[in-house]
């Protein structure tokens, strides 16, 4: 079965080269030229989104945040002329799971592409024999990825579920954040411990009053608190 991309990009020639280099590696692209146009396509059924950043009417960050705010999960790769740090962490914040700066070459598009489809099609970070783990108020699915909070269903990211997996099926472990780098974005290139940060603090403000299930220790790293649960 094709993977299904969505192409988001105010410039044809860019669009047009990615789209026709894309199709060659076996993908099925769609190509549309706003966030707006976006919008109308059925959003939930694509594997990936590759979004640019600066557009004229709504940007690309407005998307993503917006897709987020929907809870529609489906992995983002930004590609924007603005690269600079800081630039990068507003990505990951809305929500994007890779951040790649014009220009580039196809080739570096492609095994981005390629890594993030096999990061977020994984059951899990780490192999389990179990379906569902249960942890106080916290339920996990691994094989479909989805969050149960004192029963209610809570929407994360794919990246944010392999944070909170990874922590969970190893509660005793305190994680550095250059292993989380290592587990969670190892076949992604420019990956900083500020990115880590970034999405620690997301998952921790989705879990609402159970926060604390998720803890720092400064200079050390993130672990998992099953206490608050």
């Amino acid at each position: 079965m094709q993977q299904r991309i969505l192409l988001v990009d105010d410039d044809k020639n860019i669009s047009e080269i990615l789209e026709f280099n894309l199709k060659s590696e076996g993908f099925q692209v769609d190509s549309v030229y706003s966030a707006e146009e976006a919008l109308k396509k059925p959003l939930r059924e694509y594997q990936l989104l590759l979004l640019d950043v600066m557009m004229g009417g709504m940007s690309g960050y407005k998307l993503a945040e917006h897709l987020r705010k929907e809870k529609i999960s489906v992995p983002i790769i930004f590609l924007t002329a603005k690269d600079t740090e800081n630039d990068m962490l507003t990505g990951f914040s809305v929500g994007g799971d890779d951040y790649i700066s014009k220009p580039f070459s196809i080739k570096e598009v492609i095994a981005r592409i390629k890594a993030v489809l096999k990061r977020t099609g994984n059951i899990s970070v780490e192999e389990s024999t179990e379906n569902l783990l249960t942890i106080g108020a916290l339920t996990l699915n691994l094989n479909t990825k989805e969050v149960l909070l004192q029963g209610e269903k809570i929407a994360l990211t794919k990246t944010e579920f392999e944070l909170l997996a990874l922590f969970a099926q190893k509660p005793d472990t305190l994680f550095s954040r250059e292993r989380i780098i290592d587990i969670i974005w190892k076949e992604t290139p420019y990956i900083t411990e500020r990115t880590v940060d970034v999405h620690i603090v997301r998952l921790r403000k989705k879990l609402g009053k159970y926060s604390d299930a998720i803890t720092s220790r400064t200079g050390y790293g993130y672990r998992f608190n099953a206490d608050v649960l």
